[in-house]
């Protein structure tokens, strides 16, 4: 029976279980199976495809954001269909998708952001970056979070591309965002800020940055900030000198970082600072609310198998902050009867294959990608080759899997209307972006987001009765 799936009678039937990169890609390489004919759903609890392409990409990286294009394209495929504002674990279970489809992709990225653990974290006025991110973005879940930008200094914890996005939307005026996709809430916001001092730590040393050229380069060019970067603290030891001579990204992040220090200031209204090698260890309060963080210094020393590790002077200083967010890296959450590893934070898997956690042996028909399979690593093209090798493994067990009991494309949204489910088909979301795109276009904008699902879901019915 099973060498009956993928034909043109007898489609295979996969759940695509998340609407961003990686899940795009694992569709795009399935519906170009050359081996065997493949129909995806994809689902996603948001009305809105894209994931982190359209809520963590910065606005002011708007070439970036152009990716979604290729994903387009996977999405006009005829055996391709997506179900958004559906929510797995709520609205359609793990259950159903055994029910009705052969095998499932996780592609539900990493959710959560990991802690400093620090006292003071608690406090308000301290945040996850990723919240910020998705604050200015417009992600429903934080469009009415509360950004307090009436303080005169900011901290930045982490080294990565989203600390140093954060960091860089804080540094720049109203005009630089102006015509950006930034959310017009967020823009009000920034429009009042009072923040003049931005610093963002790191607990190690230049050369460990994980941060791109791209990414540094654009802060010597932000027009009211200056950068301030202290020349002793790009002194490299010789474990990070060897480092750097076999690196030509981390030698592009020290010539950038070197040209900043031997820059003037120029009394630009704002100014970003770029402090190696401190650890923050707590953050001050003053009636609830950030004023404060105190951080140690370090030093860098070579572990048995040559890493280097940050370890503190017991010399401390403390640095006025009125905000303070940490961006050291991200998490997945678990999903309801699938198998999660606690210590990385993703999906238990083999090559993108769901483990058993009792076996060790792989569940039959399940697979992960994204960051769900590997960590929250690499840039977005990195999903690519990371979904193609899941698709191809999916294909490969294909001999060996059971097919789905009720196959039948309409059994599923049978049961989605029978349970009185809302979902977002591709074409409303096609609606849903030529409104925005042509709001966007009356005000120089690329668009203007919808930010809320009722907003989402109002603006359809109301273009549905246009039409009728």
């Amino acid at each position: 029976m099973t060498n009956q799936l993928g034909t043109v009678e007898r489609p295979l039937r996969v759940a695509i279980i998340g609407a961003g990169p990686a899940g795009f890609y694992a569709a795009g390489a399935l519906l170009q199976a050359k081996t065997s004919v493949v129909s995806v759903d994809m689902f996603d609890r948001l009305p809105t495809p894209h994931g982190l392409v359209r809520y963590g990409v910065a606005p002011d990286h708007q070439k970036i954001k152009a990716v979604s294009k290729a994903y387009d394209r996977t999405a006009m495929h005829p055996r391709f269909r997506f179900f958004g504002n559906i929510t797995f674990g709520k609205d359609i279970t793990h259950v159903d998708l055994r029910r009705y489809y052969d095998q499932i992709i996780y592609a539900v990225g990493a959710q959560a952001d990991r802690k400093l653990n620090i006292p003071g974290e608690e406090l308000t006025g301290s945040l996850s970056a990723t919240e910020f991110v998705a604050w200015y973005n417009g992600h429903p879940d934080f469009a009415d979070l509360p950004i307090d930008l009436n303080g005169e200094s900011a901290v930045v914890v982490g080294v990565g591309n989203v600390a140093l996005d954060v960091a860089r939307i804080l540094a720049k005026s109203v005009d630089e965002l102006q015509e950006t996709d930034i959310t017009d809430y967020a823009l009000a916001t920034l429009a009042t800020s009072q923040i003049k001092d931005i610093y963002v730590l790191s607990r190690r040393g230049p050369a460990q940055v994980k941060f791109t050229p791209a990414e540094i380069k654009e802060f010597g060019e932000l027009a009211t900030a200056d950068v301030v970067v202290d020349p002793a603290e790009l002194e490299l030891d010789p474990v990070s000198a060897a480092e750097v001579a076999n690196d030509s990204e981390i030698r592009k992040n020290l010539e950038h970082l070197r040209e900043y220090a031997a820059r003037p200031l120029t009394g630009k209204p704002r100014r970003v600072h770029f402090c190696f090698l401190r650890s923050p260890i707590e953050i001050l309060g003053n009636h609830g609310h950030v004023s404060a963080v105190r951080v140690e210094k370090n030093v860098l020393r070579a572990d048995k198998a040559g890493s280097l590790n940050a370890q503190g002077t017991g010399e401390f200083e403390t640095l006025a902050a009125q905000l303070v967010l940490r961006s050291v890296g991200y998490k997945g959450l678990p999903l309801a009867d699938v198998p999660y590893d606690t210590r990385t934070g993703t999906i238990l898997n083999e090559m993108g294959r769901v483990k058993n956690p009792e076996t060790g042996a792989p569940v039959r028909g399940e697979y992960v990608v994204g960051w769900a399979k590997r960590g929250p690593t690499g840039v977005i093209g990195t999903n690519r080759p990371d979904a193609i090798e899941t698709a191809q493994l999916l294909l490969d067990d294909l001999p060996h899997i059971s097919p789905a009991p009720e196959p039948d494309p309409t059994a599923i949204e049978a049961l989605l209307e029978e349970r009185k489910l809302r979902f977002v088909s591709i074409d409303q979301w096609r609606m849903l972006d030529e409104i925005e795109v042509t709001n966007g276009a009356t005000r120089g904008k690329p668009r203007v987001k919808f930010t809320r699902v009722i907003d989402m879901l109002a603006a359809l019915d109301a273009a549905v009765k246009l039409k009728l």
